[in-house]
């Protein structure tokens, strides 16, 4: 590979392949404008007009955030086959970043639900494009036995927690002085600079990374273009018509998230090209998808129920000045970046010791039902009666629970593919991140301020009690895991 070779030559971004830092910074500025823009937009939802928000209810505003964020994990799916079947993963990962960039613009620029609809639609579609590829992407930089890969891969996710951390600081003090429009339109600034940075390093990246593996034929090209369109004016028709209201956004996209999966692991486990071990391991699957469903379903529920808490319960007090609503988004990636070198140091250090997947899919759960419980030491209060360091405590847990079960399970579905089906076990992965995102749109519905003990209580006893029983049943999904640790 020619960037492979000219990475080994020369060493421009700590020790990397120079067009590492293209990828590091198209990442960055576009998790900075996701996160940015997610930290102020439920709140922009449901404030009333003279707050410059567009006054929906919560239970509507939660269900409009919950289908976004799952619809951008259903679009990671479109992403790698616009990667694999049309474009090759680097086109689709410029394309999809203007895409993302174009949807901001519409957010900051058209009013009311016109602007939600059409920024929200291509601010997900776009950010599947850019998460299925640009990963892909860093791994066409080294040779398979290239020993800076994992160092790469390190500094690449640096970016993402970086840009995770500055986009809700920065939009939300953009919209607390200056209005929500502002802030959005940050968020496309943020995505344009990450762009232009990209584009200066793109012409670097090997012939790999523009190669469609398979292309479509003219007769397939001709039945997508024809099975887009139906799709697309389908859609237009729900939106224009109403027949599907948004109070129900998030659990049409959680149906058809898990619909989608069970097509999934119905045509791997009935094909003829999978062995016998191979279904075993696929089945082993079954139950750790739930699992991953079941915590994305809480975890999310920071850019839902968390944010209204903080909004309506936190005390965000600083020494006499108000911390903006968003800054409670930029918590968890600063305990990303302390604590995950600490979380792979102890597996290092622990080897073949470390859990298995299954221990660390059921801890991760239950921590996270244990994180829900801990709200409880606040419940009932009025207006600022929550301390900020309680909430920080809280989503230290949240932290501790993704680290257990996100950073393995992308690994794992790899390790459980069989061979003919790579690319669909990783799919069905981030079904179950889209699924549990928007199924945390659905459960925010049933929170309110009079009632949230019941609900802090609720979800997170439930939560333990699927930990519990993932854990029970840890054996006997090893022994279908057949070696795989």
């Amino acid at each position: 590979m020619a960037s492979t070779e000219e990475g080994r030559s020369t060493r421009t971004f700590f020790g990397q392949p120079p067009v590492l830092a293209n990828l590091f910074g198209v990442e960055l500025w576009e998790r900075f404008s996701f996160y940015g823009m997610q930290g102020i937009l439920l709140i922009y939802l449901y404030y009333p007009a003279d707050q410059g928000g567009l006054g929906i209810s919560e239970a509507t505003a939660t269900s409009i955030v919950g289908a976004y964020g799952g619809l951008v994990y259903l679009s990671t799916i479109l992403g790698a086959w616009l990667a694999d079947r049309i474009f090759g993963p680097e086109r689709t990962l410029f394309y999809a970043a203007i895409v993302v960039m174009v949807g901001h613009i519409a957010l900051s620029l058209l009013p009311g639900l016109v602007g939600v609809a059409v920024g929200l639609v291509l601010i997900a579609l776009g950010s599947g494009g850019v998460k299925a590829n640009a990963t892909s992407l860093v791994g066409t930089l080294y040779a398979p036995d290239d020993e800076r890969r994992d160092a790469g891969f390190s500094i690449f996710y640096l970016g993402i927690n970086l840009g995770a951390l500055a986009g809700p600081l920065l939009t939300g003090l953009l919209q607390e002085n200056a209005g929500f429009h502002y802030g959005f339109g940050l968020a496309a600034v943020g995505m344009f600079l990450g762009l232009v940075q990209y584009g200066a390093g793109r012409g670097r990246l090997s012939g790999a990374a523009r190669m469609v593996p398979n292309p479509l034929t003219p007769d397939v090209a001709r039945r997508v273009v024809v099975g887009a369109g139906i799709v697309l004016v389908v859609v237009v028709v729900i939106l224009l018509t109403g027949i599907l209201p948004a109070s129900r956004f998030a659990t049409a996209v959680a149906i058809i998230s898990a619909v989608a999966a069970v097509i999934y692991f119905a045509v791997i486990l009935s094909s003829g090209q999978v062995t016998d071990v191979e279904r075993s391991r696929v089945v082993a699957f079954i139950p750790l998808f739930v699992a991953s469903a079941a915590f994305w379903s809480l975890y999310q529920q920071q850019f839902t129920v968390v944010t209204i808490y903080s909004d309506q319960r936190l005390d965000r007090d600083i020494f006499g000045w108000e911390m903006p609503v968003s800054w409670v988004q930029s918590i968890n990636p600063v305990m990303i970046i302390v604590l995950s070198g600490a979380f792979a140091a102890l597996w290092t250090k622990l080897g073949s010791r470390q859990p298995s997947t299954p221990v660390k899919f059921s801890l991760g759960l239950a921590v996270m039902g244990i994180a829900f419980l801990l709200f409880l030491t606040m419940a009932g209060g009025g207006p600022n009666s929550a301390p900020l360091i309680g909430l920080v405590g809280i989503l230290l847990v949240f932290t501790i629970a993704e680290l257990l079960i996100s950073p393995v399970g992308l690994s794992l579905s790899t390790k459980l593919a069989p061979q003919a089906f790579r690319t669909q076990m990783v799919a069905l992965f981030f079904l179950s991140v889209a699924l549990g995102t928007a199924l945390s749109g659905v459960l925010a519905k049933f929170y309110t301020t009079d009632h949230e003990s019941v609900y802090f209580g609720v979800i997170g006893a439930v939560a333990i009690m699927l930990g519990v029983a993932l854990m029970i049943a840890v054996k006997p999904i090893r022994r279908l895991m057949s070696g795989v640790h």
